[in-house]
């Protein structure tokens, strides 16, 4: 790799790789499994970590969400603040993420193609851009778009995680 914008489009890649893989051929039953009464269903694991990565670029890129652009908020008619990212909520709220895995999916496939052009886009100095006053320091773009990755990483691993214990448990 070449370029810092390289280096973003391929850790992106393997969030859509691996999202793929959860989806791809789960029951839908399993969309809402939870392994404890306190744990995060798959389900709510995609739909939050693809609410903040669509939440996150948008924001830095000054364009609307594909969440409302594109109406995925009334596909999901969600109980819910339709500009919900998923921060912060608890069991019960994660518990209402109920959706097919093709839906979960064409929302991810959406929001991943907008991230890989944004990303594609950039240049090394675009990186220093301070996108936050909020923090201390001020948050720049790069530091944004590894904490959204780093997040995202995180969140799809434990869909993976959650979606071997429905199979072995004989899903």
């Amino acid at each position: 790799m070449t370029s810092t914008s390289e280096l973003l489009v391929d850790g992106f890649g393997r969030v859509h790789e691996t999202v793929h893989a959860v989806m791809t051929g789960l029951p839908v039953d399993a969309v809402t499994f939870r392994p404890g009464p306190e744990a995060n269903p798959i389900g709510w694991l995609v739909w939050h970590l693809t609410r903040v990565q669509d939440d996150h670029v948008a924001g830095v890129a000054g364009t609307e969400q594909r969440w409302t652009a594109e109406g995925w908020d009334a596909r999901f008619a969600l109980p819910f603040d339709r500009l919900e990212t998923g921060y912060g909520q608890d069991a019960a709220d994660a518990g209402t993420v109920v959706a097919e895995p093709a839906l979960l999916l064409g929302y991810h496939d959406a929001v991943h193609s907008t991230t890989l052009a944004y990303a594609r886009g950039l240049s090394d100095t675009d990186l220093d851009r301070v996108v936050d006053t909020r923090w201390d320091p001020p948050v720049t773009l790069g530091v944004r778009l590894v904490s959204v990755l780093a997040d995202d990483l995180e969140h799809v691993g434990q869909a993976a995680y959650v979606r071997g214990l429905f199979e072995h448990r004989g899903g």
